[in-house]
Order: C-alpha cells, then structure tokens, then sequence
C-alpha cells in the first residue's frame, strides 16, 4: 500500500504542469528588473532630449512664445552662416590637433612611467590631480600664465632669454592653441592612468620570449605592446574626440576676460558648444541653437561610428 500510494504521487506529480518559471526566465526577469530604472532614467535624459532638439531645431522659438514650425529654414540659416563655418573650422582644429598630441603625450608618460618603480603611486597622483581640477580655477592659472610682461609667466620666460612677449590670448592666431594646451594637460592624467591599466594587463610571458628571441624595444613596442594595447587606444580616441568636440569650460573662462564676447579675439577659439550656450542662452533663439545643436550631435556620431570602425579588430 505504501509503494502504490508513492506511485501514485509520483504520478500525480509529474501529471501536474509546473506553473513556476525555469532558471532562464528567471535570470531574465530579475536581469530587467535591475535594468528597468537605468534604461528609462537614459531614456528620459538623452533620448527624450534628442528627439525634443530635432523638433525644435524644425521652429521659430524664443522661450516667450508658442514655437511656430518652420521646417528646415534654421538649417539654411546655419549653412549661409559664415560665423558658424569658422566655429566649425575651430572644433575641428580642436579634434584635429587635441586628440593625437594628448594621446601621444599621454601614451609616451604611461610607457615610461610604468617602468618606474621609485615613488611611482605620487607622480601617478601628481598627473592625475590635474583632471580633478575645476575648469574655473584652472582657466584663472592658465591665463596668468599667459599675461603680459611683468605678470605674466610665459613672457616673464621668453623675455629673460631675449625673445619678445606673445600675445597669445590676444592673438587671432596664437589664441586656439593657448586655450587647447591647458584642455589637453587637464585631461592628460586620465589617459595616462588608462594607459597604465592597458599596460599592466598585457601579459609579461609576451615580453619575456622575446628578450630570450633578442627583439629589441623598439619592435617589442610595435609588435607586441601597440596591438595589444588597441582596445584601450579605441576607447581614448573615441572618449578624447568627444570631448574635444564638446570642449566647452576652458575657452568660456579663459576668454571672458579678454574680449567682449568669450570665444575671442573675433571668434578666433570660439567652439561648437560656446556657439550653442550664445544663442540659446543669449539671444534666446532656441530654434537656431537647436539646429546647431542637431549638427554637434550629427558630428559626434559620424566621428564616433568613422573611429570605432578604422580601429576595430578585422
């Protein structure tokens, strides 16, 4: 009687569907859970946004009245704009010119320092203490560096080794790179520090045959560390770009204070995103900044897919 009656569980039991989940569908489950309030505070911060600039950019608004729709004459407005195409000129010299000199600066004081072993936690820190440095505190040192004779310390320099004062921020010409080198020290500690990561995680056995082989550090560079070193040069390209694209903090409080219209002398360091804070912000043309605010993100995502797509592994 007792074996028929376990039978008869047993058969009962196995006649009943389970109505629980299985392990799969509960990982997914609890998986989204977790996810649901990330992806809808990404969805209301960016993409909600995003698709908000591309409508406004399509009006005429100032912020007092109702937006009238206009369709793409912001966009015309924008390309016969030669105030926008020398702000244009600008960021793109700011990619151009910041992302290699930072990345290469950035990679030779990784490569060097990594063979230190002599204090090399403080220098790490000393490097990566300017990345947490305000903008507004660092735009004040910068520009009294480049002050002239007898406040300033760059001329101070130039004049006791008998070479006339620049002008640098007052210069059409000199006054890009001015602001650009204090943007590429202020982000130099960060890309040292991930390229000390990249570093460190390659395995020393590469290193260690081809000392034995006789490889000198030249080709041990080129062969070994370089492309091994290749997903973390595409996430510093990328990153850098972006950053430099949005470059922002260091022309608005470096030049503030030495033209009328921050982004001078005429326009000469004036970035993409200065341009759009202006008119959103100053001439309440909502519709105008959106247009340009619409190109910027146009350019970040060209440079963006362009990059990750000449550095990927084939």
């Amino acid at each position: 009687m007792v074996t028929m009656s376990l039978s008869q569980k047993a058969a009962d039991s196995g006649a009943r569907p389970s109505s629980g989940l299985g392990m799969r569908q509960k990982q997914v489950l609890w998986a989204w859970s977790f996810l649901a309030v990330p992806v809808l505070f990404y969805a209301v911060v960016r993409f909600y946004p995003t698709l908000e600039a591309f409508w406004i950019a399509t009006t005429n608004w100032n912020l007092l009245t109702k937006p009238s729709f206009i369709g793409l004459a912001n966009f015309k407005r924008l390309m016969a704009d030669p105030v926008f195409w020398q702000v244009f000129r600008n960021t793109a010299l700011y990619l151009l010119l910041g992302t290699p000199i930072s990345l290469l600066l950035a990679f030779t004081i990784a490569y060097h320092l990594d063979r230190v072993r002599f204090l090399h936690g403080f220098i790490r820190a000393l490097y990566f203490l300017p990345f947490l440095t305000t903008a507004a505190a660092m735009a004040w040192v910068w520009r009294w560096f480049y002050q002239p004779v007898p406040i300033g310390l760059f001329n101070n320099l130039l004049a006791g080794i008998g070479i006339a004062q620049q002008p640098f921020l007052r210069s059409t010409t000199q006054s890009l790179p001015a602001v650009l080198a204090p943007a590429i020290w202020a982000g130099l500690g960060f890309q040292v520090v991930i390229f000390m990561a990249g570093l460190r995680a390659i395995p020393t056995t590469y290193y260690e045959a081809a000392r034995i082989d006789g490889v000198s550090n030249g080709t041990i560079l080129r062969r070994i560390t370089l492309p091994l070193l290749k997903p973390t040069i595409v996430f510093l390209v990328v990153f850098s770009s972006i950053g430099f694209l949005r470059i922002f903090d260091q022309v608005y409080n470096m030049t503030s204070q030495t033209s009328s219209d921050p982004g001078g002398p005429l326009n000469a360091t004036k970035p993409l995103v200065l341009m759009i804070y202006q008119t959103a912000f100053s001439s309440f043309d909502m519709g105008y900044a959106a247009a340009q605010t619409v190109v910027l993100f146009l350019v970040l995502l060209v440079v963006s897919l362009l990059q990750l797509r000449l550095l990927k592994d084939r």
